[in-house]
């Protein structure tokens, strides 16, 4: 009989409970036996649940992108049901005011510039400078360059700061003036290589799309009854029933190299460690927790880890009796960081999932409307320096003033998120190519998680698959020169 590999997987987030399931996912069973070493008290990494005046709701991501495999497979195998989302007619505040996001948007880039004057999004000045894309020189793309950049020369600073900014923030907390045009937004720096026009590269860009997709069927983003947060705890109870063992609370001190095998050196907190001897080691830990524990075995990899930063974040959940928000449309809305607020993006969860507007109708006599504001962005120290009492205050004074609801809320609740969110600089699919490039001295290590194709549960679970497979291919060639 065949004595399956022992892989230790670093990290108990999503990625790292995609890759453990990877591993025992075989057309013949198990590829692996596995353990998997998480440091806080619990599994699931962003994806969690919180009580919330008696109804249970996500703290982290909310929905999943339904346009790659992914996220919806997993859920798939697991059993579990994606639902749509009641609505999805998000706005932009902008200039005073909500105003609907307009179709034929890449990212922020225009193709539709009637649309885009219709919606009142930019100015009059701002809307003339746009067509000067057409006639000025090409600008060529020698190499990454960041999406301000490239959008402020083409279609003008208005389009970047009202347009690109809210929608970058809502996804990276980042700016666009430092946020890499190759990673954010690959298909667009692929097509403004090979033409003149930012208008005309996006336009392309949307129209390959639907030839290559053709008509979508069913919605670009799903969520799961009761919530995403329940994702993490289904893996867990699936992953246990495969026989991979879970340890909670326990930190990776040490990786130490030995032969053709791993050291994993982890303690529980009291003084007591414990060594775990594996074949393989796969991180699913942030950039700077793996590029720690790489330093003593692959320095060059380390470093490139160590260089990349991430943004604080926090989400604001919200509740007021519903009669005062009956004038609320839509999803929720994208603030521009142009407009002075302290929230960048602001879901309206009771109308955006069927399944929290009905917990939440029953709450009370007259029932609770929910709401989700995002704060934080690169660089910007309000998360770290504020309390959660004042992070509340900021929030609640936004929405009052924006969309008019009262300044004190029924109930609400912070979460955050701090080194939350991965910055993908200028340069950053090169350092990622590296990392990579260097970890093949290391046979045996791979690496995965929000830090290398993308910040979304479906991009993590990708990587997830892509470590595995680095793995398990090493694993296989080892054996292979072992038996000549």
């Amino acid at each position: 009989m065949k004595t399956l590999p022992h892989v230790v997987v670093v990290g108990g987030g999503i990625s790292g409970l995609a890759a453990a399931w990877y591993l025992t996912q075989g057309p013949n069973g198990p590829r692996a036996t596995v353990t998997l070493l998480e440091s806080s008290e619990r599994f699931g990494g962003k994806l969690a649940l919180q009580s919330f005046g008696g109804l249970s709701l996500d703290t982290g991501a909310e929905a999943l992108l339904a346009a790659r495999p992914e996220a919806v497979g997993l859920c798939k195998e697991l059993g579990l049901e994606t639902v749509p989302a009641a609505t999805t007619q998000a706005s932009i505040y902008s200039r005073g005011r909500l105003r609907a996001i307009p179709r034929g948007l890449l990212t922020g880039v225009p193709t539709d510039l009637r649309k885009l004057a219709a919606s009142g999004i930019l100015s009059l000045p701002g809307l003339l400078r746009i067509p000067l894309d057409h006639v000025l020189p090409r600008t060529v793309l020698h190499g990454d360059v960041s999406v301000g950049d490239y959008v402020s020369t083409r279609l003008g600073g208005e389009v970047t700061q009202r347009l690109v900014e809210p929608m970058l923030g809502g996804v990276y907390a980042g700016r666009a003036e430092t946020l890499s045009l190759q990673m954010t937004v690959p298909a667009l720096y692929r097509a403004a290589t090979q033409r003149r026009s930012a208008i005309e590269s996006a336009a392309s860009v949307l129209s390959d799309g639907r030839k290559t997709m053709g008509p979508r069927k069913g919605p670009i983003f799903v969520g799961l009854e009761g919530g995403v947060g329940t994702l993490p705890g289904a893996l867990v109870s699936a992953l246990r029933d495969r026989g991979v063992v879970l340890n909670a609370s326990c930190d990776v001190q040490q990786v130490r190299s030995r032969g053709h095998h791993w050291d994993v050196v982890a303690g529980d907190g009291r003084g007591r460690y414990e060594t775990h001897t594996a074949d393989a080691v796969l991180f699913a830990t942030p950039a700077p927790v793996t590029g720690a524990l790489l330093e003593s075995l692959n320095r060059s990899a380390a470093d490139e880890l160590l260089g990349i930063e991430y943004a604080d974040v926090a989400v604001v959940t919200l509740g007021y009796p519903a009669h005062e928000a009956r004038h609320l449309r839509g999803s929720g809305f994208l603030v521009p960081p142009v407009e002075g607020r302290t929230v960048k993006g602001v879901t309206y969860s009771s109308l955006k999932w069927n399944w929290v507007g009905r917990q939440a109708r029953t709450h009370a006599d007259d029932g609770l409307f929910i709401l989700r504001a995002s704060v934080g962005r690169a660089g910007d120290p309000l998360v770290a320096q504020s309390s959660d009492a004042e992070l509340v205050r900021f929030a609640a004074d936004d929405l009052a003033e924006m969309i008019g609801l009262p300044r004190r809320p029924a109930i609400e609740s912070v979460t955050r998120w701090s080194q939350g969110l991965p910055q993908y600089a200028v340069g950053h699919r090169t350092r990622v190519a590296d990392v990579r490039e260097w970890l093949l001295n290391t046979p045996g290590l791979a690496v995965c998680g929000a830090a290398y194709e993308g910040v979304g549960v479906a991009a993590c679970i990708g990587s997830a698959q892509a470590a595995v497979s680095t793995v398990l291919q090493q694993l296989a060639e080892r054996r292979e020169w072992a038996h000549g």
